[in-house]
């Protein structure tokens, strides 16, 4: 199952909750990245 949960802070890439794991990080202001930007932080 695939859930839309927002967008990249950065990249504005969207973001997907795939089978109850989200395909992204949350920083610790609550910001949502993808796994690329977040690395950048």
């Amino acid at each position: 199952m695939k859930e839309f949960v927002g967008y990249c802070a950065a990249c504005e890439a969207e973001i997907h909750c795939r089978d109850g794991f989200l395909d992204g990080i949350i920083a610790d202001d609550k910001t949502l990245f993808c796994f690329q930007c977040g690395k950048n932080k």
